[in-house]
């Protein structure tokens, strides 16, 4: 069982920044990605946004996100970040954290999933 706890959520203002913690129970094993992801309110699927590999030498981002959410890792502390830029009320979500292994270079099967953390943005 691996545990991950996704925290840093809060409620902000358009245009602001904030960065997501996903901290799990141990060190990643090799051939594994940590993902974020995000649900809406009101829709039932959950949105991919960005992907890292275990050793943090590669990172996948979705088209939506690219470029204003940065993914990253520490791997000393265990926690995967997501930086998120200009935040705009379309962004309002629970955000969570997963992890998986790496099938294909674009494919992840994710197995492991924590609880989210509520990002709102005010406009």
């Amino acid at each position: 069982q691996v545990d991950l706890k996704a925290s840093g959520g809060g409620l902000v203002q358009t245009g602001s920044s904030l960065t997501l913690s996903c901290t799990t129970s141990g060190p990643p094993p090799t051939r594994t990605a940590t993902g974020w992801f995000r649900q809406a309110p009101g829709k039932e699927e959950r949105e991919w946004l960005a992907s890292v590999s275990w050793s943090g030498g590669s990172k996948w981002y979705a088209d939506a996100v690219k470029g204003r959410f940065i993914i990253s890792r520490d791997n000393t502390k265990n926690t995967v970040f997501l930086q998120l830029n200009d935040l705009q009320v379309d962004d309002t979500a629970v955000y969570s954290c997963g992890r998986g292994q790496i099938l294909t270079a674009s494919k992840i099967d994710f197995e492991y999933w924590g609880q989210g953390t509520q990002v709102t943005v005010s406009g």
